[in-house]
This record gives structure tokens, C-alpha cells and sequence, in this order.
């Protein structure tokens, strides 16, 4: 009867995290941040095209049509990488889903920096955009498994932080290089990011453990107690071990050595007959990750120095390095603050910090563009918008999607999360020019301004706190959640 309670507690406990998950070991901690290498490559080869597209376009002779859709296939590939990347975690395991990604990296940087025609480049990025696709699902979910759950916020934010890192990195890349022949300094820039796949993949071939969620669903228990002994300390593996069994027996209907689901399976559950709290968990990841593109950031940051043109700045480029420097710095506030002040209130609070800033920033473009008082409202309202985002909706959005989803589901369910996210981009992206020829600059961002408020309403009605609950509640979490709902909305989101 005691060991039966002993194994109930969790699943009734009020959200506060047992004393021996408080801290982040130090082991948990480096397995993180060799997974978030993965989100530092991705944010590399998203940021230094940007600084080296012109010298491609000059050395191959590339027309801007071409220009255009090699560019913008990069993320028709990373959508199509996003969803393999799931399937590939759940079949090949996480550890070894790292190394495949790590791999396609190191491939599509040296093929693309290796290319004499348009053909090649094309090749070329099309391996580093399905790796893109890969390194978007791999870090958050290899994470979310390995981390102890009272830090499981601290380094889930990791990622997000290494992938902006990344991005930086390009772009001092870009500028250092830039002086250089244009036959040399663009297969430099590019070629620079082969170097960190390797240390990645040697990284995850020897270094890096599998995580015991997988061990335990593929019948290797032992060893998954070994890795939460040394995450989660000695005292509390055997408890965290027997959650698990718990968790994986229950929802398998078998033992731990079962077989995991077909990926057909997966598939028919999560889409076509989904559980209710599978049900309200894929709407949470698929609203969240809506919402964080239709706020605009894409726009923002694609069409920064256009948009600063508008408003008459008149050093669009110095605005345009200001706002990515407060993304940068901003990022690092919720690695310190998602596990103490939860979830759902950074979200909120970075949902209503958008919709604000927007809504300045609308205002400004409102403003005659020779005032100064326009020129230094607009960057203001925009360094504002990208903190806001960065605290919240930028980073928190991929830890509580990786951390809700079920076992036997995450990888797959963090892989469509991720495609509709490149979607929302790509949409956002490729049609903001013609959106403000259409409504004007100004209406643009109260359009923006809006969807960030409709952002807020979704997150209070439908989000419930997930701070200090193991991975193995979250099911019954959002199942409590949806039967509260009718009587008490307000008792879920507490």
C-alpha cells in the first residue's frame, strides 16, 4: 500500500518539485548544452546567408529570381526535415537523432560552400534545411527528457539562447570576412559552419547518453536508471525510474520492453482519434506556435532596415544592429526565471508586452516621418517588441511544447509544432510587403498588435501552468485541466 502511494503522489502533487529535483546537476546541465550545439549550427546557417547572398549572386553570376528561391526553399526543406526529425527520434533514439542532424550540417555547409553553379547550391542547402528542420525538434526534445523537472525551464531555454548565439556568430562571420575576394570570402562564411558539426557529432557518438524516457520504452531500464542517477542524483532515480514504468506501461498497455507505437499509430492519435488531453495538449502547441508568427516577428526582422526607412530613421543600420542586440540579451532572462515564475505568467506577460509595443510602433508610422519624435518612438516600440518576445514567446513556447506532450507522441507531436511554425514564418514573410502596400505601414502592425492580443486570450484560457510537474503528469495535467474547464476555468489555469 505505501509503494502504491509512493507511486500516486506525483500525479497528486499540487506542482511543487520534490527537494532532490531542485537543483541542475552539473551532468544534466552539460548534456544540454551539447544537444543545444545543434540550435547554435541552425541559427549559423539561417543568419549568414544574409551577409554572404550577395557575394553568391556576384561570384556565380545568380539572378535575383534565383536569389529569391534558394533563399526561401530553405524552409520549405526545414519543414520537410521537422517532420522527419520525429519519426527519426522515436525510431533511431535522440542521442543518435543529434549525430544524423550533426551530419547533415556538416554535409550541407561544405557542399554549398563547395559550389561552382546554381544546381550545387541548391543541393547544397537543401541537406542544411532539412538539417534545420532536424535541429529544431532534436535539442527541445532530447532536453525535455534528460533535464530533472525542477530545472527543466533552465534548460529548456538553452537552446533558443544557443540558437540566437548562433545567428550572432553568422553575422560577425559575415562582417569579418566580408573584405576578402569575392570567390573566397562567401565559401568562408558559409564553410565555417562544418567546424562545430564535427565536435557535435563526436559529441553525441561518445559523450552524450540516450534519454531514459526512450531507454525505458525500448526495454532498457537498467541503463535508464544509470543516466537518472546521474541527472537527477541517486535518491531520486529510483522514483523517477518507477514514473516512467508507470507512464510508459499505462500508455502502452504493455510492459517496459514493449515494442513503442507505429508511427501510424502515432499518427492516427495525435490527428484522427486523439485522446481529450491529447487533444487540448496539440492545441496548445499548435496555437502557441501560430500565435508566435502571426505576432510579426518575422517581419520585424526580415524588413527591419525597411521599416526603419518608413518611419525616417535615418541610421537604419545601427537600429537594425540594436535590435538584435536586445534579442540577444533579452533571451537570457527566461533561463533564470521559467522554472521560479513559471510558464504561463512569462508567456502572458510577453504576449501583453507585444501587443503593446506594436501598437506603439503602429503609431509611430502614423507620425510625419521627418519628426524625430517618429524616428525614436519607432525604434524604441520595436527594441521593446523584441525584448517582449524574447521573454516569453520567443524561448517559453518550445519548452512547454516539448515538456506536454506524451511520451509515446513527443517527438512526433514537437515535429508538427515545428512545421506549422515554419509555415506561420514563411507566410508572414513572403506576404508582409504586399500587407502594408494594402493597409499601409501603420495598419500592418495594429494587425500585428491584434493577433498578439488574441495571443494573450489564448494563453489565459486554454494554458495551465506546467512549472515543477515531472513529464509524466502532464497528461493528467491537461486531463484535469479540460474537466475543470466547465466548472471552474480558472481553477485549470492556476
Amino acid at each position: 500500500m505505501k509503494k502504491q502511494e509512493d507511486l500516486e503522489s506525483p500525479l497528486l502533487s499540487d506542482g511543487a518539485s520534490p527537494p532532490a529535483a531542485k537543483g541542475c546537476s552539473a551532468y544534466a546541465l552539460v548534456c544540454a548544452l551539447l544537444a543545444s550545439l545543434t540550435s547554435i549550427i541552425y541559427g549559423y546557417n539561417r543568419g549568414v546567408m544574409s551577409g554572404a547572398q550577395k557575394y553568391v549572386q556576384a561570384d556565380l553570376g545568380l539572378s535575383d529570381g534565383q536569389l529569391e528561391v534558394l533563399i526561401g526553399a530553405t524552409s520549405v526543406y526545414s519543414l520537410v526535415g521537422s517532420l522527419a526529425a520525429g519519426w527519426t527520434c522515436d525510431r533511431a533514439g535522440r542521442r543518435r537523432a543529434v549525430a544524423i542532424s550533426a551530419a547533415m550540417f556538416l554535409a550541407g555547409s561544405a557542399v554549398t560552400a563547395a559550389a561552382d553553379g546554381y544546381a550545387a547550391l541548391m543541393a547544397g542547402q537543401l541537406v542544411a534545411g532539412v538539417a534545420c528542420g532536424f535541429g529544431l525538434v532534436v535539442a527541445p526534445v532530447y532536453i525535455a527528457e534528460i533535464a530533472p523537472a525542477g530545472s527543466r525551464g533552465f534548460l529548456s531555454s538553452i537552446p533558443e539562447i544557443a540558437g540566437n548565439s548562433g545567428i550572432l556568430l553568422s553575422y560577425i562571420a559575415d562582417f569579418a570576412l566580408a573584405g576578402l575576394p569575392t570567390a573566397i570570402n562567401w565559401r568562408l562564411m558559409i564553410g565555417i559552419g562544418a567546424v562545430p558539426p564535427l565536435f557535435l557529432a563526436a559529441a553525441a557518438v561518445l559523450a552524450m547518453p540516450e534519454t531514459p524516457r526512450w531507454l525505458v520504452l525500448h526495454g532498457h531500464p537498467d541503463e535508464a536508471r544509470r543516466v537518472l542517477a546521474r541527472t537527477s542524483g541517486a535518491a531520486d532515480a529510483d522514483r523517477r525510474l518507477m514514473e516512467i514504468l508507470t507512464s510508459v506501461k499505462n500508455n502502452a498497455g504493455g510492459g517496459a520492453g514493449d515494442s513503442p507505437p507505429p508511427p501510424t499509430s502515432v499518427w492516427r492519435e495525435i490527428l484522427l482519434r486523439p485522446t481529450p488531453a491529447v487533444r487540448r495538449v496539440m492545441l496548445a502547441i499548435v496555437g502557441l506556435q501560430v500565435f508566435q508568427q502571426a505576432c510579426g516577428v518575422a517581419a520585424l526582422v526580415l524588413y527591419a532596415p525597411r521599416v526603419f526607412g518608413h518611419a525616417g530613421v535615418t541610421s537604419v543600420l545601427g537600429a537594425t544592429v540594436l535590435l538584435g542586440a536586445v534579442k540577444t540579451v533579452a533571451i537570457v532572462v527566461p533561463l533564470f526565471l521559467a522554472d521560479r515564475l513559471g510558464r504561463r505568467p512569462m508567456l502572458l506577460v510577453s504576449a501583453g508586452g507585444m501587443a503593446a509595443s506594436l501598437l506603439v510602433l503602429g503609431l509611430s508610422m502614423s507620425m510625419p516621418a521627418s519628426s524625430s519624435w517618429a524616428e525614436a518612438t519607432c525604434v524604441a516600440a520595436a527594441a521593446s517588441f523584441m525584448a517582449a518576445f524574447s521573454l516569453g514567446f520567443g524561448p517559453v513556447i518550445w519548452m512547454y511544447g516539448s515538456e506536454i506532450l506524451p511520451l509515446r507522441l513527443r517527438a512526433q507531436g514537437t515535429g508538427i509544432g515545428t512545421a506549422v511554425n515554419r509555415v506561420m514564418s514563411a507566410l508572414v514573410g513572403m506576404t508582409f510587403i504586399s500587407m502594408y502596400e494594402a493597409v499601409g505601414m501603420a495598419g500592418s502592425f495594429y494587425i500585428f498588435a491584434a493577433m498578439s492580443a488574441a495571443a494573450w486570450v489564448f494563453v489565459y484560457a486554454c494554458l495551465p501552468e506546467t512549472k515543477g510537474r515531472s513529464l509524466e503528469e502532464m497528461e493528467a495535467l491537461f486531463d484535469d485541466a479540460g474537466a475543470d474547464k466547465a466548472s471552474s476555468p480558472r481553477a485549470a489555469l492556476s
